[in-house]
């Protein structure tokens, strides 16, 4: 639990104040070694509200990191559930 806590702690502190590929590369890493680590995607949500202006290419969507994350959350959620040697108690 203290090592869950640490890792949203370290992912939020690394959007606050690291480039954003290496939020990306620790949030990928969280979601894929945590069993339903919605931090994550919550995080991308703050980020989304404190950085994130329309973009004119994406039909002026500002949410677009959220979106990304919410739905790599949930292909690796569901592709965790498939695989075996994943711990469902992490």
């Amino acid at each position: 639990m203290l090592l869950r806590i640490l890792a949203s702690v370290i992912l939020l502190l690394s959007m606050l104040f690291m480039p954003f590929w290496v939020s990306v590369i620790l949030a990928f890493a969280g979601m894929a070694y945590f069993s339903f680590f919605l931090e994550a995607v919550f995080i991308f949500l703050v980020a989304d509200f404190l950085y994130a202006t329309p973009s004119p290419s994406l039909f002026d969507m500002v949410y677009v990191c959220f979106g990304i994350a919410l739905t790599c959350f949930i292909l690796l959620e569901t592709l965790k559930k498939k695989l075996r040697f994943h711990s469902r108690y992490k």
